[in-house]
């Protein structure tokens, strides 16, 4: 049986023992329209399969390091004692640039499921968890990061309501193997 509850910083050592591995079997092309006067257009097309680790750029055992957390929510899954799901929600954070300066505005920092584990209903219990704390800290909107070369992602915040707002097609590009994905920012009414 899984069991969920918001934790606190002494969970960070067990949150980053949940795995954040993406398998890729298809990303979205992005292509302009008019040189993107006219649009983008978004092609899910198939590619050479390979799972990419997220965690290698996440780890809640750091996020104290580089912000002021004190705002922020954390949210597990368990099955028994085992780490199986997390989930983190960034409130008001000075310096963290997601939030454009709003007070209104938080971020779905992460949300993990183990392998093995996954479509479970385990990230749709976490993202209601985070929505709902959300909600009760007074937030109006979440937004909520993913690339192109997740499409199981991009999907998932399509079904939760949340709309696309942002497309940065050059965010990663100094960034070394990231330089063809896609920012995408999908922005939730809560």
């Amino acid at each position: 049986m899984i069991t969920y509850k918001e934790v606190d910083r002494s969970f960070f050592p067990l949150y980053d023992q949940v795995t954040q591995n993406v398998e890729v079997h298809s990303i979205y092309r992005i292509s302009r329209i008019d040189s993107g006067l006219g649009g983008l257009a978004f092609e899910e097309v198939p590619v050479e399969p390979y799972v990419k680790d997220l965690a290698v750029y996440e780890r809640a055992c750091d996020n104290e390091k580089l912000f002021d957390i004190s705002t922020w929510r954390f949210y597990m899954a368990f099955d028994g004692e085992k780490p199986v799901g997390a989930a983190t929600v960034a409130g008001t954070t000075a310096n963290l640039n997601m939030l454009a300066g709003r007070k209104d505005l938080c971020v779905l920092w992460d949300i993990r499921v183990q392998d093995g584990y996954k479509h479970q209903g385990i990230g749709q219990e976490l993202f209601e968890m985070a929505v709902a704390g959300a909600k009760r800290d007074g937030y109006h909107q979440m937004v909520i990061e993913c690339q192109n070369t997740n499409v199981t992602a991009v999907n998932f915040y399509k079904k939760q309501g949340a709309l696309l707002g942002k497309v940065d097609l050059y965010a990663y590009y100094a960034e070394t193997g990231l330089q063809d994905e896609v920012q995408l920012l999908w922005y939730l009414d809560l």
